[in-house]
């Protein structure tokens, strides 16, 4: 049995919106401390990893740990009807997942359950980062909008007083820099100098999860892969791992 309440959904909708653009089907794990979801790309490119606590929903029972496959996109076509004054609740019947809206009207849908063979996952809990940086989101934002005009890939570079984003053309380029001070660089702990080159396409979806978060945490290797976070506090979190584009250096 698991059933949850939400009388607030913004923060559920906007972190699986986010996951749809990456993903179409996963496996959620439902515990007493929450849900969770860990799955790869298709190209196997990028990993997410949502969690949110059970503490951030206003109800929220189970009796027994779950693992349901759902479809990404048919479960967005459901949460997308959800209005701004609408109360969620979410009740696992045998196999389907109803959702319940109740606020000027009462709705209910039915979602199936899919059988899904959960993919092996690249171990990225075992990934160490030298570089840790926290920015703001729009800084990051603006520093991926800028390079998409230059490119399809963007640099970043960690130093011991400075971020730096950098794209290069055939003859232009594009750069952000941020040095320790800057209202918008918040934290930097760099233990080397560092660069990877990362995909715009996968980082300008990723960048949806902002709506979530105040502040984003970057931590970066040398020709490494990424990890990109965003909390809204103690409720929820959603990251991503983003394999490097490797090339010659710019």
């Amino acid at each position: 049995m698991f059933s949850a309440k939400l009388s607030d959904a913004k923060l559920f909708v906007n972190a699986i919106s986010t996951i749809g653009e990456l993903i179409d089907e996963g496996v959620f794990n439902i515990t007493k401390d929450g849900i969770n979801l860990v799955a790869a790309d298709r190209a196997m490119v990028a990993v997410v990893d949502f969690k949110m606590a059970s503490s951030a929903f206003d109800e929220f029972q189970v009796d027994a740990d779950q693992k349901i496959g759902l479809n990404i996109t048919n479960m967005l076509s459901v949460l997308k009807r959800i209005g701004a004054d609408d109360k969620m609740s979410l009740n696992l019947q045998g196999s389907k997942l109803e959702i319940k809206l109740e606020g000027k009207s009462k709705r209910r849908f039915v979602i199936p359950l899919l059988d899904i063979s959960q993919e092996e996952i690249p171990p990225i809990q075992q990934l160490d980062f030298p570089v840790k940086v926290e920015v703001k989101p729009q800084i990051l934002e603006s520093g991926i909008e800028d390079a998409d005009v230059i490119s399809d890939a963007v640099m970043m570079e960690a130093l011991k007083d400075k971020f730096v984003m950098r794209a290069e053309g055939d003859v232009s380029k594009a750069e952000l820099e941020l040095e320790r001070g800057n209202e918008n660089l918040l934290n930097l702990e760099a233990a080397s100098e560092v660069k990877s080159r990362y995909p715009l396409d996968y980082l300008k979806k990723m960048m949806k999860a902002a709506k979530i978060a105040d502040n984003v945490t970057i931590w970066l290797g040398q020709d490494y892969p990424m990890r990109l976070e965003f909390k809204s506090g103690d409720k929820a979190s959603l990251s991503f791992v983003l394999a490097p584009r490797v090339s010659d250096s710019e």
